[in-house]
């Protein structure tokens, strides 16, 4: 499901886009910059995913399993319109995906 990304969307003044083998025709993938947030947070680099990623799902990346804990669709005001800027997943491994979800139900409870 992830892959590395080509020169396409602007990011960062870089234009990137998701290499054409990897393309599902069924589904339209975009590039996302994956960040593994826990402490410290990580780079995971630019990946391809489905435009419509949420909270919740498991993602596949170099053989790791992740969850993404949120997605993030920033916009910057240029000449007087807003402009797409960056998308980025904020990932967690999925076991301490599971520990935090446990940890916040205790927490709930208390």
């Amino acid at each position: 499901m992830a892959s590395n990304a080509v020169a396409f969307q602007k990011l960062n003044g870089l234009l990137v886009s998701c290499k054409k083998k990897e393309r599902d025709n069924r589904e339209n993938n975009y590039p996302y910059k994956v960040v593994e947030i826990t402490p410290p947070p990580k780079s995971l680099g630019i990946r391809c995913f489905p435009q419509n990623m949420q909270c919740g799902e498991s993602v596949t990346i170099e053989g790791q399993a992740y969850m993404v804990s949120a997605v993030v669709h920033r916009y910057q005001l240029r000449k007087g319109r807003y402009e797409p800027s960056e998308k980025r997943l904020d990932v967690q491994s999925t076991g301490r995906y599971i520990v935090n979800m446990y940890l916040e139900n205790l927490l709930q409870q208390s």
